[in-house]
């Protein structure tokens, strides 16, 4: 068995078909809560887009050029509706005990993209090239050196933090992502706390 048959199969296991693309759900997936997720990467696609346009034409197009302004724009907005929506979701998770039924991991990857995309909007940040970007890297830079990390990151290097905004952190918020996702569709989504109570209820009696 070749290793493409091995992938295949453990796809098939793993994420079958009426999961992949199901085409019904179930009644409670209609309501808001349930929205913030799309959202969430909804905008995080808008950034990517935005971001990779930026990166083509450079620092200096987005400062000079009104095209460039207005992608910038779009950029930052994108930013504000990634982190409203992924905080609604993070929260509507929160009080939805999310990690029951074995979603335990899935949460995990949720609560570590919160905290990567922080990171990636602060070396955004910082890459603007205006006088507050500038103004956060002196007055933050004397925090790294008390966390002893600016060896590895030094927020006045530019060229560092730029590719680490646009190269390397994206590539690590794209993968949580990606795992987030197939958790998602291999373990389904998260019940309402009172269908699986009543549903619990119901199980116990029967027993």
């Amino acid at each position: 068995m070749n290793w493409t048959t091995r992938v295949r199969q453990w796809l098939l296991r793993e994420i079958p078909m009426e999961d992949l693309l199901p085409d019904e759900l179930p009644a409670y997936v209609h309501s808001y809560v349930y929205y913030f997720g799309v959202l969430t990467l909804a905008s995080f696609l808008m950034l990517v887009l935005s971001g990779i346009i930026l990166v083509i034409f450079g620092p200096q197009w987005w400062h000079v050029s009104a095209v460039g302004l207005f992608v910038n724009s779009i950029h930052f907005w994108s930013v504000q509706a990634f982190f409203f929506f992924m905080v609604l979701h993070l929260w509507a998770q929160f009080f939805m005990s999310a990690w029951r039924g074995g979603r335990g991991l899935n949460w995990v990857t949720g609560v570590v993209l919160f905290l990567v995309s922080i990171l990636t909007a602060f070396t955004g940040y910082l890459s603007q090239q205006n006088f507050d970007s500038q103004w956060i890297a002196l007055q933050g830079k004397d925090a790294f050196n008390a966390l002893g990390v600016s060896g590895f990151f030094n927020i006045l290097n530019f060229g560092q933090v730029y590719g680490l905004h646009i190269v390397v952190l994206p590539l690590v918020l794209a993968l949580l992502i990606g795992v987030h996702l197939y958790l998602v569709r291999s373990k389904g989504v998260v019940t309402p706390v009172l269908d699986s109570a009543s549903t619990d209820r119901e199980a116990h009696h029967d027993e």
